[in-house]
């Protein structure tokens, strides 16, 4: 048997940052970056005795979420404390949902090979970050700095209904354009503000049972998402053909040596998750789902079809132009002032990516407007 007769399944939780101003259980700064340990208070750092209060605004944008991305949404939920220990965890617990969800059921539409797919998500929860471990560079020491604990997140978990690195990465880019478009996150992957977990299985085409899977951790780069995918497939399907198991464990991808580095195995071992006692449930009316039901801004899809129906782009430009929230703002400021919608498609598909793909930049990076794109560039010509 070769690599065709095997059916690579995966499944993702992708880890969200929301843009809130504040943490989700207190007033510090959620801003990026900041001396160690300097956007801390006894709430975040797990002092005896402070009482956390849920950030109302956390709420809203994973409602936001579930309702762009087709999920149910119910009246009442709750905060679950899960129980495990690291360094950079303070209370020895994260507090998150480990049963009702406050997104469930939903999806997101990718490009299949004739039609477009739907990757299923099983819920969306929230949750409390943990700090960051800075490891040193000439010791075996290790620093925790805390700034990042308490940021709320949002963990986006879809069924195991992908099946190649090319599926993940269309499915991750398209979450993040919506996330942008209703600006519940910034998305910046550089900065963790968007990370996957994948869990990645083999079986032999036909077979209905799952394989045992691998989790790659925290993952926040889309050309080493692909290239860990392929290497980690290839890798189990040789142990399959080999007369060997795959062993169920935790893994990081190490970019220098293009491999997959074991980091623990996958442990068995329950939570053991109970109500958190010190947050109240939450209660959702039909009023307030109405409410941000109404303000969410076209999407990403809806766009599409109008720059094909509106501007004759082709389906390449328009799948591009609206990639990303920046890029779509800026090609209708410019269209309105040129009336050359093709010119400025081409434009922002040639000169203005490779310049950010040049620098690493975001299309959230871009500085100028579409008036002053249009000042430099005879787009009538």
């Amino acid at each position: 048997m070769g690599k065709e007769d095997y059916e690579v399944v995966i499944g993702l939780e992708t880890h969200v940052e929301l843009g809130t101003k504040t943490k989700i259980f207190c007033n510090c700064s959620t801003e990026f970056g900041g001396e160690p340990n300097s956007h801390c208070c006894p709430i975040c750092l797990a002092f005896p005795g402070a009482m956390p209060v849920l950030n109302e605004k956390v709420v809203e944008y994973a409602v936001k979420a579930g309702l762009a991305t087709n999920c149910k949404i119910p009246s009442y939920t709750w905060q679950n404390r899960k129980n495990y220990f690291y360094p950079d965890m303070p209370q020895a617990y994260q507090v998150s949902q480990t049963q009702e969800f406050i997104c469930q059921d939903g999806y997101v539409e990718i490009d299949g090979e004739t039609e477009q797919k739907k990757i299923r998500i099983h819920e969306i929860h929230i949750e409390a970050d943990a700090g960051k471990l800075i490891h040193g560079e000439y010791s075996d020491n290790s620093f925790v700095d805390l700034n990042r604990a308490g940021v709320p997140l949002i963990e986006i978990v879809t069924e195991p209904d992908l099946r190649s690195a090319e599926e993940v990465e269309n499915y991750l880019r398209n979450l993040k354009g919506i996330l942008e478009y209703i600006e519940v996150s910034d998305c910046k992957m550089q900065e963790g503000s968007m990370r996957a977990d994948i869990n990645i299985s083999v079986r032999k085409k036909g077979d209905k049972k799952l394989g045992n899977k691998i989790e790659m951790k925290n993952m926040n780069s889309f050309r080493f998402i692909v290239n860990a995918i392929n290497y980690e497939a290839t890798r189990q399907i040789n142990l399959l053909e080999s007369g060997k198991e795959v062993v169920s464990e935790t893994v990081r991808w190490d970019v220098d040596l293009g491999q997959t580095i074991p980091m623990r195995e996958k442990d068995s071992a329950a939570y053991r998750p109970f109500p958190d006692p010190e947050l109240m449930p939450i209660s959702l009316t039909e009023e307030y789902l109405e409410n941000i039901r109404k303000s969410l801004p076209e999407l990403p899809k809806s766009r599409k079809k109008r720059y094909m129906s509106e501007y004759e782009l082709s389906e390449k430009a328009t799948n591009f132009v609206t990639s990303s929230k920046y890029y779509s703002n800026l090609f209708e400021q410019a269209v309105e002032i040129c009336k050359n919608p093709k010119i400025v498609s081409n434009m922002l598909m040639s000169d203005i990516a490779r310049i950010l793909n040049e620098r690493e930049e975001e299309p959230s990076d871009i500085k100028f407007t579409g008036k002053e794109l249009r000042r430099t560039n005879n787009f009538n010509r």
